[in-house]
């Protein structure tokens, strides 16, 4: 057996065993692909079962050098992760990946919004306009129910629950949860759906894909990305911001307002809580009042 089935083997394991995210997929697996050309090229013969720790050594100098350190360490978990597979399936006793360590990434704090800053944005969307509901819509679905952009793009009518403010979002792995819908995405999700959306010609593919481009298809990542990076360059919020940060915004505003970490953990879809715990360190007021509350020294 060669690399490339080796590898094909792999991505089904990561995509049904695993469940992991499509963006995790594909990364892993050009990252493997790699690997496979750097020993062609260089003419080593060594397949799967029997690559050396020296081959990988070298092909990590050569391609990680001139990365970032969060790719170099998404780069070498694949490796880490291929070489385990191959040892799950009794193709190898040992992997070459095992002492090879990761840089040390130091946790980087997310950007926020603070709520005068999202109303600037909201307001600076222009409903008399053809997408301005559309992306008023959007934007108070990002920030009023902490959807992750692949979340969003692929909400559908059929998991809106109106009546029980509720929306089923599909996250990380396929993995499936409850999240409340605000008042204000509901409203302008409802109007856009019943003034706006219902009036175009879509896609049969994409009739129940919520929010939709002017061509009737589903609408992409990149150009929630614009709409957002648009939004906030009208309200004059200088700060670098995406899709992403309306999230983190959800998040830290939550535990700002007294919400439990465990409650934001499932909100937001998270399989740790650690990843929670950062916005922990976004606040140090909120901590600092949460502290001279609750210590018994502080009474």
């Amino acid at each position: 057996m060669n690399w490339k089935t080796h590898i094909v083997d792999y991505e089904f394991y990561l995509r049904i065993e695993r469940g992991l995210a499509e963006n995790t997929v594909k990364n892993y697996i050009t990252d493997i692909f790699a690997l496979a050309k750097f020993i062609s090229f260089n003419n080593i013969e060594e397949q799967p079962q029997n690559c050396s720790k020296e081959t990988l050594q070298q092909f990590i100098y050569q391609q990680l050098k001139s990365v970032s350190p969060n790719s170099q360490a998404r780069k070498i978990s694949a490796l880490k992760s291929f070489f385990n597979f191959l040892i799950s399936e009794k193709l190898r006793s040992d992997s070459p990946a095992d002492l090879i360590e990761g840089p040390k990434l130091g946790r980087k704090l997310p950007v926020t919004l603070n709520l005068m800053e999202i109303e600037k944005i909201l307001l600076s969307i222009e409903l008399h306009l053809p997408n301005g509901h559309r992306n008023r819509a959007i934007i108070e679905t990002l920030y009023g129910s902490g959807l992750r952009v692949s979340e969003l793009v692929n909400l559908t009518l059929s998991n809106i629950f109106f009546k029980e403010d509720l929306i089923r979002v599909t996250g990380k792995g396929d993995k499936q949860r409850l999240v409340p819908i605000g008042s204000y995405s509901k409203k302008f999700i409802q109007i856009y759906k019943d003034e706006i959306r219902c009036l175009k010609k879509i896609k049969t593919e994409d009739n129940d894909v919520l929010f939709l481009n002017r061509n009737g298809g589903k609408i992409t990542r990149a150009m929630i990305f614009t709409i957002v990076k648009d939004a906030a360059a009208k309200a004059g919020i200088d700060k670098k911001i995406s899709p992403h940060t309306f999230r983190h915004s959800f998040a830290t505003h939550l535990l700002e307002n007294g919400a439990d970490l465990r409650t934001i953990q499932i909100l937001m879809g998270h399989e740790s809580i650690t990843t929670t715990e950062i916005y922990t360190h976004l606040d140090n007021k909120h901590l600092k009042k949460v502290m001279e509350k609750f210590h018994p020294r502080n009474q």
